[in-house]
This record gives C-alpha cells, sequence and structure tokens, in this order.
C-alpha cells in the first residue's frame, strides 16, 4: 500500500488521520506526506516561529517514518490568492513522483478556505486516466475544521471507520509537538476532545477507539 495524505496546514495530518497512518506504517504501507502551505520570515512570521514550524515537521516525520514529504510551500491562509494552475501542478507533481494508492484529502465542507482548496486542488488530481495508481480516495475530519461548517456543501458523512486503538497514544503524542496548535479543553484542538472524537467514532463502529472517513471514491 501507497499512502498519501493531503495537509493544509502540518497538525491536519494527525488530528484527521494520525491513528490510520500509524496503523498502515506498522502494516508495511509506504506514505507520503504533502503539506499545501509554510510560514516564512518573509511573509512575516517571527524567526523562532518559523524555527519551531520546521522542528516540528522534523519530528513528525519521524515518529510516523513518513517515506517522503512534498511541502508546496505556499502561504498559510493565502491559498485563495494563488491560482488554481499552481495549486494543482504542486499537487500533481507530488502524486506522480509518489504515485498514491490510497489518499486521504481534508473534507470539501471544512470551513477553513485553505482546506477547501487544498480539496479542489487534490481532487482534481484523482483522475484514473491521469493518475492510474490511484485506487482509494477519502476525506477525513479535522476538529475545529470540520465540525464548524456550516451547511454550504454537503456535511461530512463518515462511512470508513479504521481501528486506531493500539495508535491513539502515538496520536495524541504526534499531536504534542504541535504545542502551540493545542488548547485547554473545550477548546477543540485539544486532548480530551481528541480521545472523545476516538472514543465516539469508536462507539459507531464497535472499536475502543477509531478514525473516521467518508469514502470518496474507490476502484478496486
Amino acid at each position: 500500500m501507497r499512502t498519501l495524505v493531503v495537509a493544509p496546514h502540518p497538525d491536519d495530518e494527525v488530528l484527521g488521520v494520525g491513528g490510520t497512518l500509524l496503523r498502515r506504517k506498522a502494516e508495511g504501507a509506504k506514505l507520503a506526506w504533502l503539506i499545501m502551505t509554510s510560514i516564512s520570515v518573509k511573509t512575516g512570521w517571527p524567526e523562532e516561529t518559523v524555527r519551531r514550524r520546521a522542528d516540528e515537521i522534523a519530528r513528525v516525520t519521524e515518529l510516523f517514518g513518513f517515506d517522503e514529504v512534498f511541502m508546496l510551500d505556499f502561504p498559510t491562509t493565502a491559498l485563495d490568492q494563488q491560482s488554481v494552475s499552481d495549486l494543482v501542478g504542486g499537487v500533481s507533481a507530488a502524486f506522480k513522483a509518489f504515485a498514491p494508492e490510497e489518499v486521504f484529502l481534508p473534507h470539501p465542507s471544512d470551513i477553513h478556505t485553505d482546506h477547501r482548496l487544498s480539496f479542489d486542488a487534490a481532487a482534481g488530481c484523482t483522475k484514473w486516466f491521469r493518475y492510474p495508481s490511484v485506487r482509494r480516495v477519502l476525506a477525513y475530519e479535522t476538529l475545529s475544521e470540520t465540525d464548524f461548517s456550516m451547511g454550504v456543501t454537503p456535511a461530512f458523512a463518515p462511512n470508513v471507520y479504521v481501528d486506531i486503538a493500539p495508535y491513539l497514544e502515538g496520536k495524541l503524542r504526534a499531536m504534542s509537538f504541535y504545542a502551540s496548535e493545542v488548547g485547554e479543553f473545550p477548546f477543540p484542538r485539544s486532548y480530551e476532545a481528541l480521545r472523545a472524537l476516538a472514543t465516539l467514532r469508536g462507539a459507531a463502529s464497535g472499536f475502543h477507539a477509531a478514525e473516521a472517513f467518508q469514502l470518496l471514491r474507490e476502484r478496486s
């Protein structure tokens, strides 16, 4: 299995797919991480914050054992200022280089514009006649984004559940690398909320802890 996760920002991969990525790696899969955006001193971010983000990415890469990391370096919170051709071109190059079989995307109903545009760009790179390696496409849920959807597009409707009980602690550890993104409960991106969502998805599927996805397309 060759699995690729598209993350609008570093931490989305942990929030939505962290347990599943750890499970896939344990099962022998090759993993790739496609990060759509980045921060830089040039775009107004403090040098220390930029250094910390680079360290976070390195630590997450090591924990998950990513075989490839693709960084497109579009400015964060500004994907709507990029041309569609540039967005699709960046994603396309990563897909062609890694040739994923399984692809995880942010859900198109997410409230964050970067998430919706990441989905649009990546969805355009799943056509079988241009990217024949792609067999399965799933959308993941991101706390504070998917759950804040206002119903402009169809809401997240999970129909695939992955047992992550053995990997939940690893997911929480990965999230701890993004300390500045974690808040006190009931903040959505808190350890309590992450554990609660995993428990809820597990209860819906007969596991002690699970991640939920919406299957968008599968070819077998």
